[in-house]
């Protein structure tokens, strides 16, 4: 076993995973894609999960300012895209005169993980199948209801066969004030064999009247762990 096969090996605990000695053990050692996040920008808020997230800030006297649903941030290395939402009328008697109503819009951000790309080979994917690991951190803004969305796939190398998914809408208490990160988590295990790419989407709702308020995110992840699944 060559030196750096066998690095690989010890620092990973790969021992019974299939290591085919026609790999070049050198690049996958250098690349590192086992015990690390595979997603890039993963906060680009730049904040940290460790740190509360801050206060919106709320002037003393409010002033309507031009539309806004574009959150602020350094979205590079992922997709975006907007989705604004109808006024929402339910629950206002008919004839009523509003002067004003919240209308809230859906950011959604998204990313493709190439695990071959990251150091990650066929025969480990495939036989060994290790564990993939997704977190996520989101603001509990208090916007509304329904303030985050998670969906995951695990693709096959034609980028279109779902092999695997996870989504998760949770719903938020409103009855009580609570302004934390909360955290997201799934773990893929024993999703068989094919899988090349992993899809990262998540969306987060925004609200505009008079001011601008958004839903925070910190911390995306996707990591895979050298962990022997069951059979």
């Amino acid at each position: 076993m060559s030196e750096w096969k066998q690095r690989c090996e010890s620092e990973w605990s790969l021992q019974g995973a299939p290591m085919p000695g026609s790999l070049d053990w050198k690049s996958v050692f250098d690349a590192r894609p086992l015990g690390r996040n595979l997603l890039k920008n993963p906060s680009p808020h730049g904040l940290s999960k460790d740190t509360p997230p801050p206060e919106p800030d709320l002037p003393e006297f409010p002033t309507r300012g031009p539309p806004r649903f574009q959150p602020d941030g350094d979205f590079s290395d992922w997709t975006t895209s907007l989705e604004v939402l109808p006024y929402d009328m339910s629950g206002i008697p008919e004839g009523a005169v509003v002067c004003e109503l919240p209308q809230c819009s859906w950011f959604t951000m998204e990313q493709v993980v190439d695990l071959k790309s990251e150091g990650l080979w066929d025969e480990l994917l495939d036989e060994f199948q290790p564990e993939i690991l997704i977190q996520d951190w989101y603001e509990e803004s208090q916007l509304h209801a329904s303030i985050y969305q998670l969906q995951v796939k695990l693709l096959g190398a034609d980028k279109s066969t779902v092999i695997s998914e996870h989504s998760v809408n949770p719903s938020e208490d409103l009855s009580n004030y609570s302004h934390n990160w909360k955290e997201v988590s799934h773990v893929f295990s024993g999703y068989g064999p094919g899988v090349r790419y992993v899809h990262f989407q998540h969306r987060l709702k925004s609200q505009f009247m008079m001011e601008f308020y958004t839903t925070l995110f910190t911390g995306s992840s996707v990591m895979v762990r050298p962990t022997k699944t069951s059979s």
